[in-house]
């Protein structure tokens, strides 16, 4: 009980941390100035997270994924558990889903996300 009454107490006097917003090409996620947008995403070999790439109709550079990686706050690339972790985050930036299909012939799956922006 104490441990739980000082670690509440320390935030209150230190603050909260600060939220940034994950970005795309240096961009907020709810910034994206896009009616639709795809996520596409492989289960990497460890089976416990996916490599996500998004994209939105925007000009890519060959071999180049600086493009269509979710970056954090550092200008890193954010590692999501799930493509339905990768999901909730467009959700709560305005996106709505659409529909997703599956390319099962690759050795590992490839997922497509379609989604919508919605009209916030």
């Amino acid at each position: 009980m104490k441990k739980t009454f000082f670690c509440l107490l320390a935030l209150f006097y230190f603050g909260l941390p600060e939220v940034k917003s994950q970005t795309l090409n240096d961009i907020p996620i709810k910034d994206i100035n896009v009616q639709y947008l795809q996520i596409v995403g492989r289960a990497l070999n460890s089976g416990r997270a996916f490599d996500i790439e998004i994209d939105f109709g925007q000009a890519t550079k060959i071999f180049s994924s600086k493009e269509t990686r979710v970056k954090d706050e550092n200008g890193k690339s954010v590692k999501f558990n799930s493509m339905i972790d990768a999901l909730n985050l467009f959700c709560k930036n305005g996106y709505k889903f659409v529909t997703v299909y599956v390319n099962s012939s690759a050795e590992r799956p490839i997922y497509y996300y379609l989604l919508e922006k919605t009209s916030k």
